[in-house]
């Protein structure tokens, strides 16, 4: 069972199936949407409407090709508030840890931009490109920090230089020389894939304009594992979203780990993750947050739940770049701008995606460039 749920008014209800982000897939995405208890009767007409005013949503997108707006203002404009507030916003804080009133729609959800440009309707337009595939979801049995630890130890011992802040670049005549808290070293290349605000420390001597079109603001990630020993009663499903500016939970989301990867769990024990985005939560001791994440969970579930055997807790302070209206172009024209040093490229999830694909494909794309 795939399903996700929203939390409202105390309840989670359960995300129609059949979605593409907010736009149901075929019959079966509306019918579902249609039987669906999170929207009210008026949000559902907006979406059954959508599709007969292709010709001036359409309209709209050819006088305002190349326009950026916020996320909030697109979604708005297809299916009505009340769908940005209950679904767009609890997805995309979700992924972005941002509010859909600032996130660009042009960075976050660039296939619906094309799909207003072509065909008017999100919802036509979805039909005539609709097709199926495997799941969303995967991962690797052992975890995605057994990939890194296999990467790493195929990489000569020397070349590996781990806790070695770097506190400066300098372009030479033919190289590159990168200034470290223990030494420098010489290099034809350079990736510079540090978050914004050290990016920002490293560029701005090389080209001062630069900090100026990074993302100017991130968001932070909290995440808290508890794995328990005994079972307990979970809704069918991944787990649960809460919508932005909820003051029904201080949570971001949570999900029912053993739900989505069977094998992560014993048959009969539970895997749970609480994510909060709240920066005054960052310096809180590991026992407060653990505590505060059994307690949301609790509210949330209705009932409580036993003492973890195991609990961690993982800080990511402003590790989420907020990718605000206008982010496209500020990227284009910092890299317009880091071509002229010759040798040196960004990547990274500030750029072109925060998604795990988007930063391998940044990757591969980085590499073939370092080798040309």
């Amino acid at each position: 069972n795939r399903r996700t749920y929203v939390l409202q008014q105390g309840t989670l209800i359960p995300m129609p199936e059949h979605m593409r982000m907010m736009v149901p897939q075929g019959q079966a995405g509306m019918d579902s949407l249609l039987a669906s208890t999170l929207f009210s009767e008026e949000a559902k007409r907006a979406y059954l409407q959508e599709p007969s005013r292709a010709r001036e949503l359409k309209d709209y997108a050819a006088a305002h090709a190349g326009d950026d707006e916020s996320v909030a203002s697109f979604v708005e404009r297809h299916f009505g508030q009340e769908v940005a507030e209950k679904l767009a916003a609890p997805l995309l804080s979700g992924v972005f840890g941002g509010s859909i009133h600032k996130l660009s729609v042009h960075a976050v959800m660039a296939p619906f931009i094309a799909l207003e440009r072509e065909y008017g309707s999100l919802i036509t337009g979805l039909a005539s490109r609709q097709r199926t595939g495997a799941s969303l979801f995967a991962s690797l049995r052992s975890g995605l920090g057994g990939l890194i630890e296999s990467m790493a130890a195929t990489l000569p011992r020397a070349s590996l230089r781990l806790q070695e802040a770097v506190t400066a670049l300098t372009r030479t005549e033919k190289e590159w020389k990168v200034q470290t808290m223990r030494g420098q070293g010489f290099f034809d290349t350079v990736l510079l894939a540090t978050p914004p605000q050290q990016t920002s420390a490293l560029l701005t001597p090389l080209l001062p304009g630069a900090a100026e079109l990074l993302p100017r603001d991130a968001s932070s990630a909290i995440i808290i594992a508890l794995a328990f020993r005994e079972g307990f009663p979970l809704p069918p499903g991944f787990g649960f979203l809460v919508p932005e500016g909820s003051s029904e939970s201080r949570l971001l989301a949570a999900t029912f780990v053993d739900q989505k990867f069977a094998y992560r769990a014993p048959e009969s024990g539970r895997v749970l993750r609480a994510f909060f985005a709240d920066e005054d939560l960052t310096d809180l001791p590991d026992s407060v947050l653990v505590r505060l994440g059994m307690n949301e969970l609790t509210n949330i579930l209705g009932h409580s739940l036993p003492e973890p055997a195991i609990s961690l807790v993982r800080r990511w302070p402003a590790s989420l770049p907020q990718y605000e209206v206008g982010h496209r172009e500020r990227v284009t024209a910092l890299e317009e701008q880091v071509a002229s040093l010759s040798g040196l490229r960004l990547l990274g999830n500030a750029y072109h995606g925060v998604g795990l694909p988007d930063l391998v494909r940044q990757a591969n794309e980085a590499a073939q460039w370092a080798a040309s």
